[in-house]
């Protein structure tokens, strides 16, 4: 461990009348030798954290602890909550929320933003590719197999043109910063992406207990995410009309990111629907009003596409609308995103994405990929099995953190378990080596801590490319020691601030 020194930030600091101020929080702030720091280097302060540590100097930790008091008040006054399910009941949380940010150079930024932007171009061509000509396939680049065997390759998306050939309209990228300040791209979530009402409450939170500190170190604005969403839905409508009919169908409040769906559907003004609001006639959805039926254009789901149609998927769901598929087929509805995507964020088809880039791009990619094992292969396998305490295992369609053994926190009980879940359906499973992930500061219990960390930046594709607002969800794992940083495992967030 290492601690950072206040003189290494300030070296004209002069005492306060506070009894207890920031000095005193830098000098505890203890720093894993091993571990990549988002504001410590070599025991002093990297230059983006230098302004907002400046004007930490003049705050006392009675200050600190109201600014936090405050943020968790307007969290509870907001009802900015998510849903842990546990052992079958949905429990709301008010979602944690650390008061230090997450700062990232506009260098670091604009290395994100290319590597984002050149895996969303070939994940995109991918989706197109193996729902029409399957080029890659026939070329042995990904193998028949690994596409049919994925739960959420739908063979009903066969031959269907999707406007502007756009799949993923909206992703959440999930990055993490390896020991040696490498960043590595975790997973891809592109069918319904969430925590993107989390990034734009955190930002408004952060205002209020900083209002002077943003403007100040010039952090770039994140709030236009809702202005670009509905602009890139407008663009989709099948109907030439000025003022086309946008809704964003949700699975109801039982949902665990109900909070989001209301949320993007205030911001962007449009209406919040459940299936009972939707019905289908004549291959076109139309919405119940007081007024009578209204036709709906453009439909940004919350629900998943096993769930969307009954008469095409499940056909005990309630969450959908029965028709729906026919009327998107017709081409009298857009649906964002594209129903079949799961087949290209399911995490055994992860490990070819590099090769995707130089298949479909002809580029090297520009973010890493974390070395990932397919536990369907024997020999990877049995070579998981043999180091299970220095992997992660996790399942290739689950999120959230459920359904993942982490080797060096598990018992022996739990790993033989899991092992044996393993044996039964291996092509469901893969296996990654324990990253370190990069720390950053966290205020609790009255001093900095280090908490680890990753990065989810949200990019919005439409007709004119592809636009990522500067920032992102900063997943913080609150638990000393912890490398879990989702909400259903006790992780927490913070404002991320990048420098213009």
């Amino acid at each position: 461990m290492r601690k950072i020194g206040f003189d290494d930030v300030h070296a004209s600091y002069s005492p306060k009348r506070f009894i207890m101020n920031t000095n005193e929080l830098l000098q505890s702030y203890l720093v894993d030798a091993n571990t990549w720091d988002e504001m410590s280097s070599n025991s002093s302060v990297r230059e983006q954290y230098k302004k907002a540590i400046e004007f930490m100097e003049s705050l006392s930790i009675e200050e600190l602890n109201q600014k936090e008091d405050l943020a968790k008040r307007l969290f509870m006054s907001q009802g900015i909550t998510f849903t842990v399910y546990n052992s079958g009941e949905g429990i709301e949380k008010i979602f944690p929320f650390d008061i230090i940010p997450r700062i990232i150079t506009a260098t670091e930024w604009d290395f994100i933003e290319k590597g984002i932007k050149q895996r969303l171009k070939a994940l995109n061509l991918f989706l197109k590719d193996i729902y029409n000509s399957q080029f890659i396939i026939k070329d042995g680049i990904v193998p028949a197999e690994m596409i049919y065997s994925c739960p959420h390759y739908l063979r009903e998306m066969h031959n269907f043109q999707v406007p502007y050939d756009i799949y993923i309209h909206i992703s959440g990228i999930d990055l993490i910063r390896n020991n040696d300040g490498s960043f590595y791209i975790l997973e891809d979530n592109l069918r319904t992406p969430s925590g993107v009402s989390y990034m734009l409450e955190n930002r408004e939170i952060t205002k209020r207990i900083f209002p002077d500190l943003l403007p100040k170190i010039n952090v770039r604005s994140v709030t236009e995410y809702p202005a670009i969403l509905h602009r890139n839905l407008v663009s989709l409508s099948p109907r030439q009309i000025k003022n086309p009919i946008i809704v964003l169908l949700t699975p109801g409040i039982y949902n665990s990111a109900y909070f989001e769906h209301t949320t993007l559907a205030r911001l962007m003004g449009v209406e919040l629907v459940e299936g009972n609001d939707l019905v289908v006639d004549n291959h076109k959805v139309y919405m119940k009003t007081t007024a009578g039926l209204q036709q709906v254009d453009v439909i940004y789901r919350r629900v998943d596409d096993e769930f969307l149609d009954p008469l095409v998927f499940d056909a005990t769901s309630r969450l959908g609308v029965a028709g729906i598929m026919s009327a998107y087929r017709k081409g009298n509805v857009a649906i964002v995103n594209a129903v079949g995507n799961g087949v290209a964020d399911d995490k055994a088809i992860y490990t070819y994405v590099p090769a995707m880039i130089r298949y479909y791009l002809n580029e090297e990619p520009i973010l890493k990929n974390v070395p990932t094992y397919h536990l369907d292969k024997a020999e990877e396998r049995a070579h998981v099995f043999k180091n299970i305490s220095e992997m992660v295992i996790k399942k290739t369609n689950e999120s959230g953190g459920y359904g993942m053994l982490m080797g060096c926190a598990a018992t022996e009980e739990e790993i033989i378990k899991y092992k044996a879940e393993v044996e039964q359906n291996p092509r469901q499973f893969i296996a990654q080596p324990i990253i370190s992930l990069s720390s950053a500061p966290c205020y609790l219990g009255e001093k900095l801590q280090p908490r680890r960390i990753d990065l989810r930046p949200y990019a919005l594709c439409g007709p004119d490319g592809i636009e990522i607002v500067p920032g992102g969800l900063t997943r913080v794992a609150l638990t000393e020691g912890s490398l879990i940083v989702n909400s259903s495992q006790g992780g927490g967030s913070k404002d991320t601030w990048v420098l213009a």
